[in-house]
């Protein structure tokens, strides 16, 4: 008989656990496993990619009441509303929490228990996913995905450990977030795995291959930076170095695929340094792999990253890389053989992008040596398949 199996996550919009979770279901062995998914917000780009297999549960019933009308209709809902919004706006001033874990502080107790009983629920990231499936879920086992760098990205441990306890694993995306994990949860070591995000080299390389964005543009050089608009990224810095560069004369233009919170402060900055010619906000997109396939770098600006499939995925590509010098990057780069690994500053991101664009001999020897990596780890779904049967 086939196990049941839960997956919860916000959403399946733009960004590195939608992706992976996307990519790691699309190989998902449908013969041994019944995959129901829930989503908090059930949109996002990546939904087209799901696999007929999924089953798509309706969404919490606490999540549909956003309009006063409805909330009218249960006052309770009404109440912890307008407690939740008390609550996130008072936290914004003290920061005491992340603002996942102050709204379920807060509505946590207004989201109904599934009735499903499943053989495995899986929280794929930190979050409410993890809070929902500890509290509301009722499952034979449960596993904890972290794929993000926990406290840097304002998560409490304190908050969240008593929910950690109720995992029997907690899974973190790569050996050095591993190690973070294990420092800010020493007591639950033992549970604690790696699991890498999975990247689907055959599905990458199809979808690369539909176009060129960039067939119409001569004689410059193309930048290409992919994710969410968020700080976390680092995109102020790319502006920087961007202005940077064009105050030295150097033909470029860097397209910057995503969308996000900063959006407007990053259009602010574009049209403060008059760098609208060079800097091109894309906006979201299902297929990011075309700009990457057909630039000539890509940089990644991060401040702090759990895994950073987006970096794997312009290695696949083997386009150069440079990359800001975050935790787990040293995970998948080594510094002038693979790519550049530069320190998180402006000057620093825009001398390695002038110094890759004008030395043709170590630009052709990191895209030799991105050709002899391995490509893809779709074998890495073998120890999550070994996490659900033990």
């Amino acid at each position: 008989m086939k196990k049941k199996i839960l997956f919860v996550i916000n959403s399946l919009g733009l960004g590195g656990a939608e992706k992976s979770l996307t990519s790691l279901l699309s190989t998902f062995d449908y013969s041994q496993y019944e995959v129901d998914l829930l989503m908090f917000r059930p949109n996002g780009m990546f939904l087209s990619l799901l696999p007929k297999e999924v089953n798509i549960l309706p969404q919490p019933k606490f999540l549909k009441m956003n309009s006063f009308k409805e909330q009218l209709k249960n006052p309770k809902y009404l109440i912890t509303h307008i407690q939740a919004s008390i609550g996130l706006r008072k936290n914004a001033k003290h920061r005491t929490l992340h603002d996942a874990q102050c709204y379920w502080k807060y509505a946590g107790k207004a989201f109904d228990n599934l009735k499903e009983k499943y053989d495995v629920a899986i929280a794929w990231g930190q979050g409410n996913p993890t809070h929902y499936v500890a509290e509301k879920v009722n499952a034979n086992k449960k596993i904890a995905f972290i794929n993000v760098n926990y406290e840097a990205a304002g998560h409490n441990k304190e908050y969240d450990y008593p929910y950690y306890l109720k995992y029997q694993y907690i899974a973190a995306v790569s050996d050095e977030l591993t190690k973070l994990i294990i420092e800010a949860f020493p007591e639950m070591k033992e549970k604690i795995r790696t699991l890498y995000d999975i990247n689907n080299a055959q599905l990458i390389y199809k979808m690369a291959n539909f176009s060129n964005p960039f067939k119409k543009i001569d004689n410059k050089f193309i930048l290409v930076t992919a994710g969410r608009l968020v700080y976390q990224k680092g995109y102020d810095m790319a502006v920087e170095a961007a202005k940077l560069l064009r105050d030295k004369g150097i033909d470029f233009q860097w397209f910057f695929i995503g969308e996000g919170s900063e959006r407007k402060n990053l259009e602010d900055m574009i049209s403060k340094y008059a760098l609208t010619k060079n800097v091109i906000l894309v906006g979201a997109t299902d297929n990011p792999y075309i700009y990457m396939n057909n630039a000539d770098i890509y940089v990644q600006t991060s401040r702090f990253e759990g895994y950073c499939l987006t970096l794997g995925e312009a290695r696949i590509l083997n386009t150069p890389v440079i990359s800001t010098n975050f935790d787990v990057v040293y995970n998948q780069l080594v510094d002038g053989e693979n790519g550049l690994i530069v320190d998180m500053k402006p000057k620093a991101i825009a001398e390695a992008i002038e110094r890759i664009s004008r030395d043709s001999v170590l630009r052709e020897h990191i895209v030799d040596n991105l050709k002899k990596e391995k490509k893809g780890n779709i074998e890495e779904i073998e120890k999550l398949y070994n996490l659900l049967n033990s």
